[in-house]
């Protein structure tokens, strides 16, 4: 259709890259648009802007460091890196902060482009836009009191089901099992959505209950309102969703006989009232000079 070029991607910025174009990155943007305002309006969420560029101790607070360094990309000085995830500058937004518990539960999402140095091995993951070194993503974050974690991991899930429920996309939960959680979480559920083009379940989201893990390692706290000592908060966080798989279940779920693909009809609205998307117009051959 045109809507991705993955020759230029792959000119301007090496393997795994590709460009949006057209229809394509519209969709892209009317999605991150969509899912913001549907955690905002709907969910309570509040929208945050954070930087894409953070301090060693923010990747500490939150797991990622010092275990997973090898999968992080950092400046040449070595003394910031660049989020895997908006989990990073959204959590530690609280970082050495003493909260009044009045302010619990606080929920933040937001919108960012994502950067992973994952080891991805010769074969099919390496084509098309399935996993790359940098994607956008809607993130989820929650700041509870310990004693509602339970259920506002609960609801975090529930929040992320409504975001396939709302595109009418084909979806599975799958509970990780103990051996499987990172040292990180206690309690992770992944959701997977269809991608009939590879006939497989795609993760989309990851919704986890860390408890107080990543409270303790970023010192965030709060204070009760009966007073008495200060107690660590939980956080959690999901992804709300993640891009380009939802892109990609979009195209092949909603695919026509002709090869075009219908918009969704809840992203309608945000792409003008369109409902097809079709072949975008050539731009012509590239040049050399």
């Amino acid at each position: 259709l045109g809507i991705i070029d993955f020759e230029r991607g792959v000119k301007i910025a090496g393997t795994r890259n590709y460009v949006l174009r057209g229809d394509g990155a519209r969709l892209q943007r009317a999605l991150i648009a969509w899912m913001l305002d549907l955690h905002v309006q709907k969910h309570g969420y509040t929208e945050v802007y954070p930087p894409y560029l953070v301090l060693t101790e923010m990747l500490v607070g939150t797991g990622q460091l010092p275990k997973f360094a090898d999968t992080q990309f950092r400046d040449i000085e070595g003394e910031k890196w660049l989020i895997p995830t908006a989990e990073v500058p959204v959590t530690n937004l609280y970082r050495d902060e003493i909260l009044e518990e009045a302010e619990l539960p606080i929920y933040n999402t937001a919108y960012t482009a994502c950067f992973r140095r994952e080891q991805i091995s010769a074969g099919r993951d390496v084509r098309g836009i399935k996993r790359g070194y940098q994607f956008d993503k809607v993130e989820m974050v929650k700041i509870v009191h310990p004693d509602r974690s339970i259920e506002e991991h609960a609801r975090l899930i529930g929040e992320a089901e409504d975001v396939l429920i709302e595109l009418e996309l084909p979806y599975r939960l799958l509970q990780i099992c103990t051996g499987d959680l990172s040292f990180t979480a206690a309690n992770k559920v992944d959701l997977e959505v269809w991608s009939p083009g590879v006939e497989e379940w795609l993760e989309i989201s990851s919704c986890s209950n860390f408890l107080e893990f990543q409270a303790r390692r970023a010192n965030i706290k709060f204070r009760p309102e009966g007073g008495g000592k200060t107690q660590f908060v939980h956080t959690l966080n999901g992804s709300g969703l993640a891009l380009p798989r939802i892109m990609i279940a979009i195209i092949e779920n909603y695919q026509l006989a002709d090869g075009s693909f219908e918009v969704p009809k809840v992203i309608q609205p945000y792409m003008g009232g369109q409902t097809v998307i079709g072949p975008q117009p050539p731009i012509g051959p590239a040049r050399t000079s």
